[in-house]
């Protein structure tokens, strides 16, 4: 390490350092604001980015021709775009987030103890969350508006390649907070692009309590290795439609069409079609039809090829594999325990569905398959925090401990025992 990469890290460390020190701070003031104050800071977030609409593009603009320069594909340019139409609907995510119900203090299961005291559960903010994203700058106004509404501090790392969309979309934010009197520290933005940043921002247990990573698999692998505070993440989504021996055929060829091809590059997409052997000759040929007029390359097991002789073999490495593209490996089983098997074996705890008429299969499939999001009939696309009724999610979450599945509002707190009483003491 030269001399003057030295005096950077420590220059960066420094830095991180006071925006911890500042959240820290600041995340009092904001879990003890009002919902008033916190949905009106929301809302003149969202006004402040319409308003500045014009400084954002251009700020935008600087990124895509760095990103140009750099060589960015055109998908990750895409991403990258701030058009009217995003900035709108940034502006309107906020004024959604606004609208949701205040998950803060509400008090749960508030029961009488023989004692005579009254024990309930309150929820209560997390307390400073970190998020690490990466390309889309819409992520910032998001995970912005639902950390505020989740009454938590909030330090956002987005990508180097977003920097300036970034950094104008921050100054969007602390219009907000402003116009309503809570810290700017409130939601800070990175304002370095250093990758130092990031491995400061894992270590700083003393002023983070959260670490969310939103974006490729390799940075999720970084944080969930390096951090020394709590994530909330998921690694892969290798979700698997097993159809069942007693599934509706027209139900079977919906779902398992929908689950593949309404978007290839999604982590609720599936990627495996498990398929009971009494059923497969049945479903596989009408399937067969649509995933070649919609351009889907098929790998199938040795079962599926005599059904389908001509599609590509599939691999072991196949049943372990996220496509997030058009591909999609097949595989015919005995029956819906081996098919409980292979999800659980090769799938990433995800989302996982069965197409089945029988009842008690449905059932015991629900509770078997150990993942985040279970489903009986219906297409793994609906693994979302808005179709779930959440309103908006920061992420999935695939992890047994403290949130599971879309992560919404109440993923974002956690809570507190409250005993009541009336000068009661233990005897």
């Amino acid at each position: 390490m030269t001399a003057s990469t030295a005096a950077s890290v420590t220059d960066v460390a420094a830095y991180m350092r006071a925006l911890g020190a500042a959240a820290r701070a600041a995340s009092a003031h904001v879990a003890n604001a009002t919902t008033d104050q916190r949905n009106r800071a929301l809302l003149g977030m969202a006004e402040a980015l319409l308003a500045r609409r014009a400084e954002l593009k251009d700020a935008n603009e600087r990124d895509l021709v760095a990103g140009r320069e750099c060589g960015l594909d055109s998908a990750l340019l895409d991403r990258l775009a701030l058009t009217d139409e995003r900035i709108a609907a940034m502006a309107e995510g906020l004024r959604q987030i606004a609208a949701l119900p205040d998950p803060i203090g509400a008090i749960s299961d508030l029961n009488f103890r023989p004692s005579g005291i009254q024990v309930g559960r309150m929820r209560v903010p997390l307390g400073v969350i970190g998020i690490i994203y990466e390309s889309r700058p819409n992520v910032t106004a998001d995970a912005a508006g639902l950390c505020l509404k989740a009454g938590n501090a909030a330090i956002l790392r987005g990508g180097s390649e977003a920097i300036h969309s970034n950094r104008a979309i921050a100054a969007c934010i602390r219009a907000g907070l402003d116009h309503v009197g809570l810290p700017e520290a409130g939601v800070q933005v990175v304002e370095t692009t250093d990758r130092a940043a990031v491995g400061e921002l894992l270590r700083m247990k003393d002023s983070v309590d959260v670490i969310v990573p939103r974006g490729g698999k390799g940075l999720i692998e970084r944080v969930a290795r390096e951090s020394l505070i709590p994530v909330i993440k998921h690694l892969d989504g290798i979700c698997h439609v097993y159809i069942d021996d007693q599934a509706d055929l027209d139900k079977a060829v919906a779902v398992a069409d929908n689950a593949k091809t309404h978007r290839y590059g999604v982590c609720n997409a599936m990627e495996t079609l498990l398929v009971a052997d009494g059923i497969a000759a049945a479903v596989l040929p009408p399937l067969r039809r649509i995933y070649d007029e919609k351009g889907v390359e098929l790998r199938g097991c040795e079962r599926t090829r005599r059904i389908l002789p001509d599609i590509r073999p599939a691999t072991e490495a196949d049943w372990d594999t996220e496509y997030l593209a058009p591909i999609l490996s097949i595989r015919v089983v005995d029956d819906m325990a081996a098919a409980i098997e292979h999800i659980n074996t090769h799938g990433s705890h995800h989302t996982d569905a069965i197409v089945t008429e029988n009842y008690s299969r449905a059932r015991d499939f629900l509770r078997e398959v150990d993942s985040s999001s279970v489903m009986v009939n219906a297409s793994t696309r609906f693994a979302d925090g808005f179709e779930y009724g959440l309103g908006a999610e920061i992420g999935i979450s695939t992890d047994k401990l403290h949130a599971r599945g879309p992560v919404g509002l109440e993923g974002l707190t956690t809570l507190k025992w409250v005993v009541l009483g009336d000068g009661h003491v233990r005897h």
